[in-house]
């Protein structure tokens, strides 16, 4: 069975975060996620999810200054404050809101400093996520992201994700498997997906080369998802993907993965 969850990051965009969270379960959505949802109060949004019958999957922690360039910190020498700060935040909120995971973006940097001090803050995220921070527990995911699109940015090969989940050796990181991203960079999603399924905590797909629909491009994720849900994926696959004009004209591929 395929479950689809609504990034709410790059649909509905022109909704404040609770209206579209309604409106993503109405078109059909069984779960949503999110990036940066930090404008709107906890309670409101875990007031929206409730209305709405849905839970959220994925927030990101801040990505820091994108004036300074910043893209996430926790790979980021001489940022460690300002990156634990952000963990605690995204863990704190996560929990009060029941969301599943926190993304922990790296950031870009290279290096052996670069590596450990991204190791050192994921091992910090897994502490405060296993405890819940102000609520049950929280995942914590990492994310591969191809260099076409984050030139420079720290974590971009689905083995390097692997060897960094293999070292912090926490029970509760995992990896975000990104079938945009993971395509532009080495493709062959689904014996990679195989081969590192035991390490899975995410999977989102978008359109490939355009990360526009999901129903156009190089992977045909009408045969894809399904095969990695009979590979043994019981979670949800998170809709990231920029909608070439409106995000309800563009959902003609929904049905199709629904079995609608």
């Amino acid at each position: 069975m395929v479950k689809l969850s609504a990034n709410l990051g790059f649909l509905w965009t022109e909704l404040a975060l609770p209206d579209a969270i309604a409106t993503a379960a109405a078109a059909g959505f069984g779960a949503v996620e999110c990036h940066w949802p930090y404008d709107h109060q906890p309670e409101v949004v875990a007031a929206a999810l409730a209305d709405a019958r849905v839970p959220m999957v994925g927030i990101n922690t801040r990505r820091g200054d994108p004036a300074r360039g910043d893209f996430g910190l926790a790979a980021v020498p001489g940022r460690e404050a300002e990156a634990a700060a952000g963990i605690d935040e995204a863990v704190d909120y996560a929990a009060a809101i029941g969301c599943a995971n926190v993304h922990v973006m790296a950031g870009p940097a290279e290096g052996p400093d670069a590596h450990r001090t991204f190791l050192a803050n994921l091992t910090r995220a897994c502490e405060r996520g296993a405890g819940g921070g102000a609520g049950g527990a929280v995942g914590v995911v990492i994310e591969p992201l191809n260099h076409r699109d984050t030139p420079g940015y720290f974590l971009s090969g689905l083995e390097q994700a692997a060897a960094i989940v293999g070292e912090v050796g926490a029970p509760n990181l995992g990896i975000m498997f990104d079938c945009y991203h993971l395509q532009i960079m080495g493709g062959d999603l689904l014996r990679r997906f195989e081969a590192h399924r035991a390490l899975i905590g995410h999977v989102q797909f978008a359109g490939v080369p355009s990360r526009g629909e999901p129903d156009e491009g190089e992977v045909d994720y009408r045969w894809l998802l399904p095969a990695m849900a009979a590979a043994g994926w019981d979670g949800w696959f998170g809709a990231e993907y920029r909608p070439a004009t409106t995000t309800e004209a563009g959902l003609g591929w929904l049905p199709d993965l629904l079995g609608r």
